[in-house]
């Protein structure tokens, strides 16, 4: 029985394995070979996972980095790594922690209990799309002054799993509460806001452009420092993509001379890729742009679409 029992456990791990193999070679790679010098480039979440990899692809390119990350020890250590492996001096550090919105007027997470920020917003929901959603307003009339320029954002394959969207309840006061859908949510989110910024930036040379960046054990799979957080970190390092596959489809909309003709798209392994239904709608996504902006109290001073 025991025996039966180990190739049983054998012929799983044998299959585990090989699939991840075959996944990471499936992969899509960005292969635009496009320098970046006279580019600034500013990468949420830089100093861990796919922003890492992100950062130090564009800083081999001649970049100038911004680093916007929480921790600004841990950032500077990562922006010194980046410096010394691409010989590029200009690679910076700036504090910004998406899920406070202080922080923005001066990355991606899951969080496994419903949480607040000091503003009121579930803490899901503030890191991952109403900090991306006010940096971005306030970037835009640099963005505009700067084109071409493009806006990259990272969403995920999970936003297909929302079936619906109240955009009055984004802090799950009403509805219950669960990490996963707060997480397909805000990634829903991201495309929604990637399409609507997409339609008000029409003809300004800005692009807006989101992407799901593959199965990627990252540092995300383990915030919380849990078991069950190790253990998925473990098994999608097992069948998943590296970090700098993860990154392959960021850095492809970053450079490629081709993305600067597309906006409003989705993208997965460096190619178009369909979104959900409710992704794709346009009055959902003018909704949740309304919403947004009452929320974040963006100032009339500081709409530039």
């Amino acid at each position: 029985m025991f025996a039966t029992v180990g190739v049983i456990l054998l012929v799983a791990a044998v299959g585990i394995v090989g699939g991840g193999a075959i996944y990471r070679r499936r992969s899509g790679r960005c292969r635009s070979t496009r320098q970046m010098k006279g580019k600034t480039v500013i990468v949420t979440g830089g100093s861990s996972g796919i922003g890492l990899s992100t950062a130090e692809d564009l800083a081999r390119r001649g970049a100038r980095v911004i680093l916007a990350c929480r921790n600004a020890a841990k950032a500077s250590q990562v922006a010194h790594g980046i410096r010394e492996r691409t010989g590029n001096a200009d690679v910076q550090v700036r504090v910004l922690d998406t899920s406070d919105l202080d922080s923005i007027n001066n990355a991606g997470v899951g969080i496994p209990q419903r949480r607040l920020t000091k503003q009121g917003f579930e803490l899901t929901m503030a890191t991952n799309h109403y900090g991306h959603f006010l940096l971005t307003n306030l970037l835009l009339d640099v963005l505009k002054a700067s084109a071409p320029s493009r806006v990259v954002t990272v969403s995920s394959l999970v936003h297909k799993n929302c079936s619906k969207a109240d955009f009055e309840d984004l802090n799950f006061d009403k509805s219950p509460y669960s990490s996963f859908r707060a997480y397909a949510l805000s990634k829903l989110c991201n495309v929604l806001f990637t399409k609507e910024i997409a339609r008000k930036l029409q003809g300004t040379g800005v692009v807006a452009n989101c992407l799901h960046p593959g199965v990627v054990a990252t540092e995300i799979l383990n915030k919380e420092n849990t078991w069950m957080g190790a253990l998925l970190t473990f098994l999608i390092g097992l069948i998943g993509k590296t970090r700098d596959d993860g990154a392959q489809t960021s850095i492809y909309l970053a450079v490629a001379e081709e993305a600067q003709h597309i906006s409003g798209k989705y993208f997965v392994d460096c190619k178009e890729s369909p979104c959900c239904k409710l992704a794709e709608d346009e009055g959902l996504a003018k909704k949740l742009w309304e919403v947004s902006e009452r929320n974040v109290k963006l100032q009339p001073a500081e709409v530039f679409y």
